[in-house]
Parts: structure tokens; sequence; C-alpha cells
């Protein structure tokens, strides 16, 4: 039988809820990346035209090359006519010459190079060719979990089943961050000088880099289906947060809705400790034990995202299964703490078992059968989920 204990978790001295963020963009995703708490969810799962941001993928499986040898930094690719003819934003490449692996990731992540990810597909395609390298962007994409990604080019140009998630976005915006940390900073350069014949073709597009509010990435995008979207980052303190905004109607527009998504999810929301390992929160009784009932506790340190100004009392739950047979050891997960901060998802973490339960011996077994029935009798129907 599904048994719940209800009771509230105190905090400290806060008073209200904080206020959803009314974002005009018409998809949006917003996630605490060190707690893992979703803050901002618009049209997150619908598969959208990503325009540039889709180039992230690109990048990634590039990085992945280099990790595993199949590529190198400084390794000269050659450019072909097909990389040559995309328009857009480029790098004007010339098919004929070589580039360096390395100023072709540059070029992709820094001016948004459209040939250059043309030249780094073509690499690493199984057949050679764009579309190849596109199929297995899609392959690679259902293997990390992005299941709303469907990829026909590597850049993001405008084409028919060209599309991605903004919860997609985030998670693969979240992979770059933890699995590449030896070139994610490249991420905040504001500035690579490609061709001084193309001087004015040297300078970021995230407006969100020289701002001074912790923002070191990732990737805007354009094209007039999309509007205007950026995957973007900040880390102030202990804290990341991961945002992806699509169909923003301008460069202006979204500037502004950036800095104020991060100024928001760091201001209005703080990380509190509310738990430490080995607190006992409830207790669960013990189907033919030696022992009664055996504590629940908690298996680690509990740290929250919690709106600044949320109730003193936390809502929560303890959901287990009981009663619970013996044996048990010390530290199996016997149940969970549901928590539902207001304004916030559901938050569940997993309470184990305080101390070892040896299966008891025929008398204390049927003692306990008695005991169990007595306290069923006494307390009559308990709440299910």
């Amino acid at each position: 039988m599904l048994l719940r204990l209800t009771f509230a978790l105190a905090l400290s001295l806060w008073a209200m809820p904080a206020a959803a963020f009314d974002t005009t963009a018409g998809s949006a995703f917003v996630i605490d990346q060190t707690t893992g708490t979703v803050l901002l969810a618009k049209n997150a799962d619908t598969p959208l035209p990503p325009a540039s941001m889709s180039k992230l993928m690109t990048l990634y499986m590039a990085f992945e090359a280099i990790r595993d040898g199949r590529l190198s930094m400084n390794e000269q690719l050659p450019v072909s006519q097909k990389a040559q003819s995309y328009g857009g934003s480029t790098l004007f490449l010339q098919a004929g010459e070589r580039i360096s692996v390395e100023d072709l990731i540059r070029g992709i992540i820094v001016l948004s190079g459209n040939d250059a990810c043309v030249v780094i597909a073509e690499a690493l395609s199984p057949t050679g060719t764009e579309d190849g390298f596109a199929r297995l962007m899609t392959q690679r994409a259902v293997q990390m979990g992005m299941t709303n990604s469907t990829f026909t080019n590597s850049n993001g140009w405008p084409e028919a089943g060209h599309t991605m998630s903004m919860r997609d976005l985030a998670l693969l915006a979240h992979r770059l961050i933890v699995d590449f940390p030896q070139f994610y900073p490249m991420f905040a350069e504001t500035e690579f000088l490609f061709d001084e014949k193309e001087s004015q073709n040297r300078y970021n597009r995230n407006p969100l880099l020289t701002l001074g509010i912790g923002a070191d990435g990732l990737k805007t995008g354009h094209t007039q289906e999309a509007g205007y979207g950026l995957v973007g980052s900040a880390k102030q303190g202990d804290r990341r947060v991961i945002f992806v905004l699509s169909g923003i109607e301008t460069a202006r527009l979204r500037a502004q809705e950036s800095e104020a998504i991060v100024n928001w999810s760091f201001r209005q929301f703080s990380q509190r400790r509310v738990g430490q390992r080995g607190t006992q929160l409830a207790s669960a009784p013990v189907w033919m034990g030696d022992a009664a009932e055996v504590g629940l506790e908690l298996a680690s340190d509990l740290d929250l995202l919690i709106p600044v100004l949320a109730p003193r009392d936390l809502p929560a739950e303890v959901v287990y299964t009981g009663p619970v047979t013996a044996p048990i050891e010390k530290g199996q997960v016997l149940a969970q703490l549901v928590l539902t901060p207001e304004g916030l998802p559901e938050i569940r973490v997993p309470l184990v078992a305080d101390r070892d339960v040896a299966r008891g011996g025929f008398l204390n077994r049927i003692a306990t059968a008695a005991g169990v029935l007595l306290r069923q009798i006494n307390d009559g129907p308990t709440d299910a989920m």
C-alpha cells in the first residue's frame, strides 16, 4: 500500500512566492544548472526552427572528435564548393583553401560562420557530405536525450524539418559546459579576427558578454522564420543558469529580455540548505523484522533553489510503500521526500533506512503482524496516492 506522511519543512522567515517571469519570447526554457531546478518553461518541448543555435550540435560533435583523437585543433581541413556556397554569416571561405580546425571552431562560436560548419561537417560525415553529417547529428541527439531535435544541415540554415526544442537546446548547452570545460571558455570570447580584409566581421553577437553579469556563452540565432533567439548561460558565485529564448521580434528586445532573465534568475531565487545528511524525517513500519519500524533519513545534504520570498513552511510529503518488509540494509532507499515549492515544479528526494533491520524470528514476526494489524484498525484507512 502506498502511504504518505504530510508535513511542512521549515526554511526561514520568508513571506511570498516569486513572481513568474513574463517573457515575450514565443518559447523559452530556464534552468538552474547547479540544482537542476526548472525556473521557466514556455512551449519548451515544441520542435521549432533553431536558426544558428543548432550550430551548438555541430560544435559538440567536433569537440567529441577532438577528444577521441579523430580530429585535432591544428589540423587543416579543405573548403568545398558546398561550404563556399552558403550565404548569411560566413568567414568568406574560398573553395580549395585549407583552414585549421581551431580557426573553424572559433569562427563558428564567435562569428557564427555557416561555411565553417560545413567544413567541419564534411570532415566528420560518414559519407563526406553535409547531409550525411546532419543524419549523424540527429542520431547523436537522440542518444543524448534530445528527443525533439531533427537536423537537415550543420548550421541552422532555414530548411523544412530542421527543428529543435528549447529544452533540447538547454540540455545541449549543459552538456557542452560539463563535458568540455577545456573548450567552453571560447564561448565567452567577444572578438575573433579571422580575415583582416573582412575586419568588420569580428565581433561576437551575444549581447550579454560585456555586461558584467556572469554571462559566458553560448550562441545567438536569427532567421525570418525563427525570429531572434539566444542560448545563454551565466554564472554568479556557485550558481549557474542556462536559458534558451526563441521567437523574439528584434535583436534589441532579445538583448533586453536575456539580461532581464539572468537578473531574475539570480535575484529572485537563492540556494538554501534545508536538510543535512542523516536527518531523520519520518519512520516506516517494518513487516516481519526484528524491529517494529525503521527511520527514514536524508542520504545527503539537501540543497534547494527557493524563491527568495517563499513561504516559511515548504509543503512536503514522505511517500513510501508500506509496511516495509525485512530484511532492510542501512542506506537502502525506502521512500521519497516530495517537496512542492510554490511557483516551482515538484521536487523528489530519496530517503534511506537509518539502520539495518534483520528478519525477525517466528514469535517476533507474529508480534509484528499483530501490531501492524492493530495500528491499521486504530488509525483507520490511510490516504493512497
